[in-house]
C-alpha cells in the first residue's frame, strides 16, 4: 500500500473513532502524536486537520450532493471517507490528482463499508469533481 494510502486509511480510522466518541478528531490526533502512536506520515495530520477546519463547508457539499441520504443516514464510514474525499476535491495537495482522490476514496469503501457504498461514493464526489470550480468559492 502507498505512502499515501495508509496516511488516508489512517485519517479515516482517526475521524471515524473521533465521531464514534464524540471527540475532536484534532485532539485524538495530537493526543496520539504525543504518545508515540501518531501518524508516520505527515499526510495523515494534513487530511484529519484539512476536514476539521473545512468540516462546515464539506457537509454543506455533502448534504447538497447526496440526494435523498441525509449526513446521519449514511454509513459511518461513507460519510467520513466522503469528508476526505471532498476535502482532497477541494482544498487537497495540488499535486493529488482529483482522480487519485476519488479512486482512494473508492478503494477505502470497498475495503471498509458496505456493497453500495463505492456507487454512492463515486456518483457524489464525481459530481463534487465535475463543479469543483463553483464550490471552492464560498456560497453567497
Amino acid at each position: 500500500m502507498a505512502a499515501r494510502s495508509k496516511a488516508r486509511k489512517r485519517a479515516l480510522d482517526i475521524l471515524f473513532a473521533s465521531e464514534l466518541r464524540s471527540e475532536d478528531p484534532v485532539v485524538a490526533l495530537d493526543r496520539a502524536i504525543e504518545a508515540g502512536e501518531g501518524p508516520t506520515n505527515d499526510y495523515t495530520a494534513t487530511l484529519v486537520r484539512g476536514v476539521v477546519e473545512h468540516q462546515s463547508r464539506i457537509d454543506e457539499v455533502l448534504t447538497t450532493y447526496s440526494r435523498s441520504w441525509t449526513l446521519a443516514r449514511m454509513p459511518a464510514v461513507d460519510r467520513n471517507v466522503l469528508r476526505i474525499g471532498v476535502y482532497e476535491l477541494l482544498w487537497g495537495d495540488a499535486d493529488v490528482p482529483d482522480s487519485v482522490a476519488v479512486s482512494e476514496a473508492l478503494h477505502l469503501v470497498q475495503d471498509l463499508s458496505t456493497d453500495d457504498s463505492p456507487a454512492f461514493v463515486n456518483g457524489l464526489l464525481g459530481s463534487v469533481m465535475r463543479d469543483r470550480a463553483s464550490l471552492v468559492q464560498p456560497p453567497v
